[in-house]
């Protein structure tokens, strides 16, 4: 196996424990919209997806628009909450300090916002590690799971696809990292992460960040 030449993160329930505030209020939101659903089925349908994806989806269950500020509204909220209570994944904060001492290439690459991103990472304490190597699914024209976010992530940093590993904890992430032609590291730390899932889209399933460095060569 080629060692890689580019290490890509994803942020959300990899970088930043994240998933458990933002699926909760996404369930309250949702629910409020006229969409009620609990915060297991919220993680299993829109964990890894891009809000504006999300939005979609809601839509068309509704069988109507949104109001025009919902987007809005819920970037707002959400923003509130993890400016306040993110912390970074377990043990993920001495592995980029590693691949900074070894200077081994590596970037973030989420469906949030680059204002989320920097407010999470800022939060958590990783901004300072990460915050010029962001790319977020709105510099490109489709986020995961199409492989586009992390094809553009790849060139701006001067990889290779074939080259490089994602780290996922989402199905979406994993299927866009395997469809952009990457080694793919599912991350399932959390115990709600459908393990299974990550591993039938082609991902190496881990659970412990400090399993890291043995997965990277």
């Amino acid at each position: 196996m080629i060692e890689p030449s580019l290490i890509i993160f994803d942020c959300d329930g990899v970088l930043v424990d994240t998933e458990r505030l933002s699926n909760h209020l996404l369930a309250e939101i949702l629910t409020e919209s006229g969409l009620p659903i609990s915060y297991a089925e919220c993680r299993r349908r829109f964990v890894g997806k891009s809000m504006k994806s999300v939005k979609m989806e809601v839509e068309s269950a509704l069988g109507r628009a949104l109001p025009a500020d919902w987007l809005a509204e819920e970037r707002t909220r959400t923003l509130a909450v993890l400016a306040r209570e993110t912390e970074a994944v377990a043990g993920v904060q001495a592995q980029i300090e590693r691949l900074r001492h070894l200077d081994i290439p590596h970037c973030v690459a989420s469906s949030g916002s680059l204002e989320k991103m920097r407010t999470t990472l800022g939060c958590s304490g990783l901004l300072p590690l990460l915050e010029h190597v962001l790319f977020t699914a709105d510099m490109v024209e489709n986020g995961k799971p199409a492989p586009d976010l992390f094809l553009h992530a790849a060139a701006q940093m001067g990889h290779a696809p074939d080259q490089c590993v994602v780290i996922e904890d989402s199905l979406p992430g994993v299927q866009a990292g395997r469809a952009a032609g990457m080694r793919v590291l599912g991350y399932a730390g959390d115990p709600m992460t459908d393990a299974d899932g990550l591993s039938r889209a082609g991902a190496v399933v881990f659970r412990d960040m400090a399993d890291l460095p043995q997965l990277l060569v």
